[in-house]
This record gives structure tokens, sequence and C-alpha cells, in this order.
């Protein structure tokens, strides 16, 4: 046994011998377990769920010591063992007792109340171990409001309090609960997309990636760093972790970038940048894209879909920056290192592009996730056979052992945030804070989504990305679709077509009904919509707004909330991507982490276009103008930030094209999209005049 860091930080015990032997076979045998029972669900959902728990628990209490520096303590590990064995015990109880607990008018006996401890005693004590003690401290916090201090609590945020014994039921058995929703994700979609990736990363699948983007951007100016961008893309359909997406590819990215002459800075900042876009990237975006799917009852192959084109311009804005950096640095483009699209997907093209475009193909087709990720599965292991690293036996009992050991903090971190959640849905906190961030912001959508940056932001700095949508979304996003679908509303009351039943619900929430009397601006109609109480503005939308309107108001709400999760990965303090591009760029942390923040602007331009504009209303010819112009519009925008196109610009010049940028990607007539966009690209043109090096 010997003590291991991984690139996440955690303290983890490695084995050898025989020790090692028999973890590998429970590692099989519950990614095995978790593929047959996807297509034959022999045992109950709640069974599933408890059983992902209870062998991801046991794997993270071995694997990760309760003191970090007792990796090589045998003592320790004596303790962890039990511990782990406990708590897996503990979960295999409880699907079967309750029944019992029912029968008896859910009241516990003395083995159910051991059970249950254990069980929420262990995800809190394991996802501390894991993710640090932010988690731990909500879960805690949120048990204790409602079962003792809420009471205690003024205003909308008291609660009268539950037993003990509801608590500890409502935790275990709730939809929203430890063995729940969440849980239910977590054992069925996001772990199979997980093996899916391990598969590619063990067919040689990471290689193409690399290959691909050099043979794609190498030689051009500012190569290297768009080679990082489109392989940390490409790399975030199979990892869909941003800290991972760096480790993996910037090992090999960041030192072409320096080599190239981009400052070791800058060069972490673009793979962390690039990286974070990972979980941004269809068709699997983390376990955010499973998450929103179960929230919004939107299918999870249309959130793929119309994630793809926000997800490209994200990347592009990130390609721009590198490009203009490279202009402004005066770098030349690299020699060639042989690499051509030939010999790239000759290499391992087929173990990559077979099963993504069978995954796609399945998606769209209608089969659902699970499905689709299993037949993936088999095709990488088919396809592998066309490449030169075909994969034997033994790559694919590797490839499984991977992929459980890469879901064990996605898998406790998913079953222990349920028990938040469920506090949340019991005590209606989500309701009363949308009402609070609607209050607050004024009816202005602008403001609403600022507090929502900000509150994902401190989110982050404790909370995996995933952990802080689930939150985020839980508490604003039903304030934020509302306020979203208001536009609809504004522009029905100011053209006159509310109807008379729309006309008689605002009437009981407008003081003087004589303003309706008359033809109302859309800034007039605004100001009434925005001044409505809850209990009048909720019926009007269900009224007015039609139901596909309604459904792309909450994906766009959702979206963005889970874009602006996004941003713990690359915003100092905490910056967890940035900081691991720094290690390997051998760049201060902190300096790291401003570039990479500085590169990662499309985090926060995106969702606002998501929520101004039919981004996502699967309107594709909508859709695509807005991309367009987009493209365009950040350009400009990462050009007046960097201060150069294709050659420096001044000041006065700069203000214009932020100025010109900003009018492209903001809700406006046509004619003014085309006047801006005309006029950057009127700016490029001009200032690539005598430019002569080879692009």
């Amino acid at each position: 046994m010997s003590d291991e860091r991984p690139a996440e930080g955690l303290a983890q015990r490695a084995f050898d011998g025989l020790p090692n032997i028999a973890l590998s076979v429970l590692c099989f045998l519950i990614a095995a377990g978790h593929i047959y029972v996807a297509f034959d669900p022999i045992i109950s959902e709640t069974q599933r769920n408890a059983y992902h728990f209870a062998g991801f628990a046991f794997l993270a209490a071995v694997l990760h010591p309760a003191i970090s520096g007792a990796t090589r303590s045998r003592g320790m590990l004596a303790f962890d063992l039990c511990f782990g064995a406990l708590i897996a015990a503990s979960a295999i109880y409880l699907p079967y007792a309750e029944d019992g607990i029912y029968d008896r008018g859910v009241k516990f006996i003395a083995l159910d109340w051991v059970a249950a401890g254990l069980c929420i005693v262990g995800a809190i004590e394991l996802t501390r171990r894991l993710t640090g003690w932010v988690i731990p401290i909500l879960i805690v916090l949120s048990l204790s409001y409602i079962g003792f201090w809420g009471k205690y609590i003024g205003g909308v945020f008291s609660f009268p309090g539950l037993s003990w014994e509801s608590i500890a039921f409502r935790s275990i058995y709730g939809d929203d609960a430890m063995f729940g929703t969440i849980a239910r994700i977590s054992s069925t979609y996001v772990f199979l997309f997980i093996i899916f990736g391990a598969f590619l990363l063990r067919s040689g699948a990471g290689d193409f990636v690399i290959n691909l983007a050099r043979a794609v951007a190498g030689r051009m100016v500012g190569g290297p760093g768009i080679v990082a961008v489109i392989a940390s893309g490409l790399t975030g359909t199979i990892s869909g972790s941003a800290v991972a997406n760096t480790a993996s590819t910037g090992v090999i990215t960041i030192p072409l970038m320096k080599k190239a002459g981009f400052p070791p800075k800058f060069a972490g900042g673009v793979e962390a940048a690039a990286s974070t876009g990972g979980q941004l990237m269809p068709p699997i975006m983390g376990a955010g894209a499973f998450v929103m799917a179960s929230f919004t009852q939107i299918p999870y192959e249309t959130i793929v879909a119309v994630a793809a084109l926000p997800a490209l311009l994200y990347f592009l804005s990130v390609t721009f920056f590198v490009r203009i950096e490279a202009r402004r640095l005066g770098l030349k483009p690299m020699e060639s290192d042989g690499e051509t699209l030939g010999s790239a997907f000759a290499k391992g093209g087929a173990s990559f592009v077979i099963p993504i475009g069978g995954l796609i193909g399945m998606l769209v087709a209608g089969f659902t996730p699970a499905y689709a990720a299993v037949f993936g599965i088999l095709a990488v292991i088919g396809s592998s056979w066309l490449t030169q690293n075909p994969m034997t036996p033994r790559a694919v009992i590797e490839a499984m052992i991977m992929g459980t050991k890469g879901m064990i903090m996605t898998a406790v971190l998913l079953c222990a945030v349920g028990l938040v959640v469920n506090v949340i849905a019991t005590a209606g906190i989500g309701n009363t804070f949308s009402l609070m961030i609607a209050k607050w912001a004024g009816g202005n959508l602008l403001i609403a989504i600022v507090l929502i940056a900000i509150a994902s932001l401190v989110l982050g700095m404790g909370l995996p990305v995933t952990a802080a949508y689930i939150v985020l979304a839980t508490l604003s996003a039903p304030a934020l679709a509302g306020m979203i679908s208001d536009r609809f509303v504004i522009e029905a009351l100011a053209a006159g077509t509310l109807g008379d039943a729309g006309n008689a619900i605002l009437m009981f929430g407008i003081p003087d009904p004589s303003v309706l009397a008359g033809p109302l601006t859309s800034a007039e109609a605004a100001e009434i919509i925005k001044s409505l109480p809850l209990e009048v503005a909720a019926p009007l939308r269900d009224l007015v707004v039609p139901q596909e309107v309604a459904m792309a108001a909450l994906l766009s709400a959702h979206m963005i909330i889970f874009w602006l999760s996004q941003d713990s990965n690359v915003t100092p303090p905490v910056a967890l991507a940035a900081f691991t591009a720094a290690a390997i760029a051998k760049a201060p942390a902190m300096a790291t982490g401003f570039a990479s923040w500085k590169l990662a602007k499309g985090l926060y331009i995106v969702p606002l276009m998501i929520a101004y504009t039919p981004f996502l209303s699967g309107d594709w010819a909508a859709m695509i103008v807005i991309f367009a112009f987009g493209v365009v519009g950040i350009y400009a925008i990462a050009a007046a930030l960097q201060g150069c196109m294709e050659q420096p610009i001044n000041m006065p010049l700069r203000a214009v094209l932020l100025i010109a940028g900003a009018a492209c990607i903001w809700p406006a007539p046509v004619w003014a999209h085309l006047i801006a966009a005309v006029l950057v690209i009127g700016m490029l043109v001009w200032n690539r005049q005598g430019i002569t090096q080879e692009v």
C-alpha cells in the first residue's frame, strides 16, 4: 500500500497484491451490475439507488482515509473498512425495511434508526473526505433547520419543524432524498456515460483527439493554443470534468503553448478555460444534462441538441482570445510535426468517431440515454479493432474498473446532495428564495442573472459544479424562468392580445385599471408586468404563454444557471481547473486563475444571449442567426479587451469594437445587427492590411 494523490488533490490509498485484485473485482462487478440492470431492471428503483450508494460508499471509505495523512496507517485502514462495510450494509438493508416501516405507520424500530443514521452520517463524512467541508455543513444545517432551529426564525423562512423520525424517513425514502430522483440519475445515466468515457479513453480516443487537433490547427498562428481548445472540447465529450480535462490534455497542450511563445500563465489559462467548456459540450455535459432533464422533464436528447450551438460559441470565444493574443505577441506558426488528418484518423479515429456518432444517432432516434450509452460502450469495443489499439478482454475489464473508480466522487456527492434538496422541497425554501430573487431584481432579468451569478460564484468556492447547479436550480430556476416567460406576456399586453381572460386576471394585480384603456408601449407594458404580485403573474403566464414557449423559458433558466455554475473552475480565489493548469505550466496559481477568468468571458456572455434571445427555442433558423451574429460580436469584444485584431488597435477603435460587438449579441432588429456586424468585419479587413504571414 502506498500514498497517491490524484489531480483533485484528494488523499488516496493505493493497493497492490491481493487487496488490489479484490478492489478491482469489486469495481468490475459494480460496473457490470449497473450495465445489466440498465437492460433488465430486476430490482426496484429504490433498491438500485441504494445498492449504487452502498457500492460507492464502500469504495470511498476504503480508498479515501478519514485523515488525509493516514494513508499508510493499518489501524485507519481497518476503521475505514469497517465504516464502509457498515454504510454499505445499512444502504442495502433500508429498501427491504420500507414496507415494514409503512406497516407500522411510518415508525422506526431500532435497526431502522441505526441503518438510517449510518447512511446519513456516512454521506456527510464521505462528502467531507471527497469534497471538503461545505457540503457536510450544508447537510447538517439543512437537517437541523427542519428539525430544530427553523421554528426560531421569523419571517418567510420560519419552519414549524418535523419529528426526527419524519426527517429520517423523508431523508431516505423521499422523492428528492438520498435514494430518490438525483440518485436515480447517478445510478443510471451518469454512471453509464462515465463508463462510456472510460472505454473511449482506454481505446486511445484521447490520443486521437490530441492528434486530430494538431493536424487541424497545429500550423496556424496561435496553433498550439487552438489545439488546446479543440482537444479540450473533444475531450469534454469523454470526461465531462474540467479538472480531469485540464490534467489529461494540459500535459501535452501547455508545454506546446509555452514552446510557441505564449506566457506560462496565459498557456495555463487557455487550457483551464477550454477545459471548463468540456462540461458544456454535448452529448455528455458532465452530470448536468441528466439532472436538467429530470428537473425540467424535457427530453435529454432535446437538451443536448439545443446546447450544441451555445457550447460551440463558447469554444470559439476562447479561440478568438488565443488567436488575438498570438497576433498581439507577434508569434509565428509552428513547424509541422508531420501529423495529418489522414494519419490521425488511421491511428485511432474509428474508436472515437463511430461510438460518438452512433451515440448521437441513437439519441436522435429516440432511444433512452441509458440504452445509447450501453450500445456506445459496445461500439467502442468493436470499432477499436479498426485502430492501432484494439480492446482485448483485459482492456475491457480495465475500462470498467477505471469507470467505477472515476465515478466514486460523483456517486457519493449526488446521493448526499439529495439530503439538501429534500429539505429545500420539504420546507418550500425554493419557492421562497425565488420570490426573494424576483423581489430583489424588481422584475429586471439582468439583475436577477447577476444575483444568480454571484450566488453561483460563492457556492462554487466550496461545491463541485454539479452540486452548485443542483442547489441553485432548486432555489432560483422558477423565478428566472418566470421572468423569461414574461417577455411573451409583455409583448401580448403591448399588442393588446391578452384576451378577455388575460385582462380579467390582470385587473386583480394593478391598482389603476384605467391604464389599460389606451395602447401601451413595450416599456409601459413591461413596467405593469414587473409590478404584478406572484399570485397574479403566475396564472397570467399559465394562461397567456404557449406551452412550447414556457418550456423554452424553463430550459433557458436551467441552462443559464448551469453555465454560471461553471465559473468556479476559472474564477479566483477558488479556480480548480486554473490551479491544476498552473501546476502544469509552472506559473503562479492566482495569475493563471485571472488569465483563465478573462479568457472564459463566454461563460457570462452566452447566458445573457440565452436569456434575451430565442437561442434555445428549438427554432433552428433563429438559433443559427443568433449564433452567427454571436460569433462576430464575441470576436469584437475579445479584440476590444485585448487591444488587437490582426494588428494592435488604439483605444478609440477598441471602444467602437466593444459597442459594435455588444450590438451584435444584444436583442435588436436584424438591420441593427447587420450594421454592427458589417462594421466589425470592415474593421477586421482594414486591420489585416499589411499582414503577410501564412495563417
